[in-house]
């Protein structure tokens, strides 16, 4: 394909990933897996910082093609983990599991770029054919409970999708490194910020290093580009 996404048809392995923290519907997600015989599970993560620093370590045909990614998970949740993969890795394909049809997860999952939308206990038919959908016809595959509810709130103009929506800071940030963020995203210097917020150059850096930890990022570029696509903050 014209991407670089792997076609089904081929013959050819498809490489996916899990993140998920709960170990019972972690191992559910193998044993489904492992009834699919062209896929290949090339990463586990129990956390979206753990994914993270997996999408970090890993470069070219090792990294997966189709991710599972949990939405309820403790630090970086599922949503905010996809929209922070998706800016760094725009070619990765990402498909939100969840046991609840929540009608606020559904657009959050939506507008952070999932691709597709599945409750938990879908069989392994419906995981093949979701993965099949989203590489081969660009489809975005959703449970019928998901795509029902998604149809009721878009026909009762309930929450509208916006483009404009901006995707929440990771909790993990915490707030006096926020205010570091906010400023080194908008240009300003580590002396500019430390005179700015009374604290030192050496406090300034720290907390810059601190957030390059947190959001599995190399530079201010990635922090600025990161920013920007989740809109974080106004121009």
């Amino acid at each position: 394909m014209a991407d670089g996404h792997t076609n089904m048809a081929d013959g050819h392995t498809i490489r996916v990933a899990l993140t998920e923290d709960n170990p019972v519907s972690k191992n559910s997600f193998l044993e489904k897996a492992g009834r699919i015989p062209e896929w290949t599970v090339v990463s586990m993560s129990r956390t979206g910082t753990e994914f993270m620093e997996m999408l970090r370590t890993t470069r070219g045909e090792a990294l997966p093609q189709v991710v599972f990614m949990d939405l309820e998970m403790p630090g970086l949740d599922g949503c905010q983990t996809i929209a922070m993969a998706k800016s760094i890795y725009p070619d990765i394909l990402f498909i939100a599991l969840t046991v609840f049809d929540d009608d606020e997860k559904i657009f959050d999952a939506i507008r952070s770029g999932a691709c597709g939308y599945l409750l938990k206990h879908e069989s392994y038919l419906v995981l093949r054919e979701a993965v099949t959908n989203a590489l081969d016809y660009g489809g975005a595959p959703m449970s019928p409970a998901i795509a029902r509810k998604a149809l009721q709130l878009l026909s009762q103009a309930s929450r509208p999708v916006a483009d404009d929506t901006p995707v929440r800071i990771p909790a993990v940030i915490s707030d006096r490194e926020k205010e570091v963020l906010e400023y080194t995203v908008h240009g300003w210097d580590a002396k500019r910020i430390a005179d700015v917020l009374n604290i030192s150059v050496h406090t300034v850096r720290k907390h810059i290093a601190n957030i390059y930890e947190k959001l599995q990022v190399r530079s201010k570029a990635e922090i600025i580009q990161i920013a920007h696509r989740n809109k974080w903050y106004k121009p």
